[in-house]
């Protein structure tokens, strides 16, 4: 497939464009929500290891704050656009707006591997990206979170370097740092619970039983590793991952048809998410090419990779047994393999509604950090709980009443908050 014909930002794009239509959203909205608001587009001049200089390009997108701060992680790869940067921008404002949490939509990168940088040189990199945006970024303003390849620590530089320049303490400026720093418990569960806090929803309205029921994963990062945990918890068995070989560059499915353990597989993991494939292969796995994850005879897909994965060229490969798609990933289901799926009646429980756990739990972060008092995991786990249910019932029920599907339907709520929110600022 060609990176311009599934360009994230054009099918972001595409599915609100569609939705407008069909809500009939003012045309002065519609060209305000359709693109972002601001964006920063920054050089990172680094001293590496060896002695050498190299300059390193960051983004920080800011799509939409009506609502309030701008909210989204920030990703480290290698492959990193401009264009993906928009699109999970505007996600952002969605997910924000369907879990009804007071926050806009933001998104921010570097184009570098962190897998073949030092650690001193990742925090190089995360510390002169806080000082190219520092004027830009708060906890007023804009909250940053870690996203694909960064973590705890390099939230962590980023907030030291952040305080540093504005001379004081402000925990609240970014989320899912380290727990006893700031961080909060449960936030490194929150995407892949979130996810199947939602499908569990969708089969109790499906009438299928969750503990008869199998799964086929894509990724095995944080978010696969925790969907994987708690939907095996629940009864369900996953038989297959696909995952990044770091040291082949591909990527391979790990299968076992009597089910993965999840404990087991994530002990032969790093962390990046890459299975060590000789000791699964030691441990009984079956190896396949890496998007056989797609064509299994499972009940239940898990994208939690990347987006543009599921897409016009491999959409029939789906197996006629898939009930439910899952989409833990951002925009891993291009529009035309959508128009698909909903004619083969799959029910996908869209992206910006799947994985919203993990900006909800970021939500909780930051107001935790603000008030300066903790909350027990329990509570959290219970609050993202009734957040992700709530939204997925409210989905739901407008889906039902109106004929949309999911996706549709989750755009309709999102949009209509954020356009409203637009009015009543007195914007448009």
């Amino acid at each position: 497939m060609s990176k311009e014909n599934y360009n994230a930002y054009k099918n972001a794009q595409a599915q609100f464009d569609s939705v407008a239509k069909k809500i009939g959203l003012d045309e002065a909205i519609c060209d305000l929500l359709r693109q972002p608001l601001r964006e920063y587009h920054f050089s990172i001049p680094v001293k590496m290891d060896d002695g050498t200089s190299k300059v390193f390009r960051g983004y920080r997108i800011q799509h939409n704050d009506a609502r309030g701060p701008a909210k989204g992680g920030i990703r480290f790869h290698p492959d990193e656009t401009v264009d993906t940067i928009r699109a999970l921008s505007m996600w952002m404002t969605w997910k924000c707006a369907v879990v009804d949490i007071p926050l806009g939509g933001g998104k921010g990168g570097v184009v570098c591997d962190p897998r073949v940088l030092s650690e001193r040189e990742q925090e190089q990199i995360c510390r002169g990206y806080v000082r190219q945006l520092a004027r830009n970024v708060g906890p007023i303003q804009d909250v940053p979170a870690p996203d694909v390849m960064t973590n705890a620590k390099h939230m962590l530089w980023m907030l030291d370097e952040y305080e540093a320049i504005h001379g004081a303490k402000y925990p609240g400026f970014i989320t899912g740092k380290p727990v006893g720093m700031g961080g909060s418990l449960g936030r490194t569960e929150a995407t892949g619970y979130g996810v199947i806090f939602v499908l569990r929803e969708a089969l109790k309205e499906l009438a299928i039983d969750i503990t008869k029921t199998t799964a086929a994963i894509q990724g095995f990062g944080n978010v696969a590793q925790y969907a994987a945990e708690l939907y095996t918890k629940l009864g369900g068995k996953v038989i297959a991952v696909s995952c990044w070989d770091n040291n082949d560059k591909t990527a391979y499915t790990y299968k076992k048809l009597d089910g993965i353990d999840v404990d087991v597989l994530m002990s032969i993991t790093d962390r990046f998410g890459c299975i060590d494939k000789d000791k699964a292969r030691e441990l009984g796995y079956e190896i396949l090419p890496g998007d056989a994850w797609l064509e299994q005879d499972v009940d239940i897909l898990i994208p939690a990779a990347l987006e543009n994965q599921i897409t016009a060229e491999n959409v029939n490969k789906i197996s006629s047994q898939v009930k439910v798609i899952a989409e833990a990933a951002n925009g891993p289901t291009t529009p035309d393999a959508d128009k698909v799926l909903n004619e083969r009646k799959v029910f996908v429980i869209p992206d910006f509604l799947a994985n919203a756990g993990g900006v909800t739990c970021s939500y909780f972060e930051q107001v935790q950090c603000n008030m300066n008092y903790y909350w027990e995991k329990d509570e959290v786990m219970q609050k993202l709980d009734t957040k992700m249910t709530a939204a997925f019932k409210a989905v739901y029920d407008l889906a039902v009443n109106k004929e949309f599907n999911m996706r549709d339907a989750a755009y309709v709520i999102s949009i209509n908050r954020v356009a409203e929110a637009v009015k009543k600022r007195g914007w448009l």
